[in-house]
């Protein structure tokens, strides 16, 4: 049982990386080394965000932002062959992801000065 899973497992990898290019165990990867980084930039975020502290909220929002998107952004550099629909939502959520840090940036600056 366990030696067919695993050859399954391996043989469904190997398909979407010679088809996508996306090696699916190095998103995998990705986004379990990015996970820490994402649960503490939440943890400090929210620490920043009740002592009103517009600097670490500018640089927590960033290390967060930076965590959720790195894997998506794998498989938009290096993704190939894929529906047009991925692309768009990948891209809708990182461009609302750094449209969103720049506007509490700007908040941020606004209410400093």
């Amino acid at each position: 049982m366990i030696p067919s899973l695993m050859s399954g497992l391996k043989e469904w990898a190997a398909g979407i990386q010679s088809k996508h290019g996306v090696n699916p165990w190095l998103f995998l990867g990705l986004m379990i080394s990015c996970a820490p980084f994402f649960y503490y930039s939440l943890y400090r975020l929210a620490r920043a965000f009740t002592s009103r502290n517009a600097g670490q909220i500018n640089l927590w929002s960033s290390v967060f932002l930076a965590a959720t998107a790195l894997p998506y952004i794998y498989v938009m550099v290096w993704g190939r062959n894929l529906p047009w629909y991925i692309y768009l939502i990948l891209g809708a959520i990182l461009t609302q992801g750094i449209w969103s840090l720049i506007k509490r940036r700007k908040k941020g600056k606004e209410g400093s000065g």
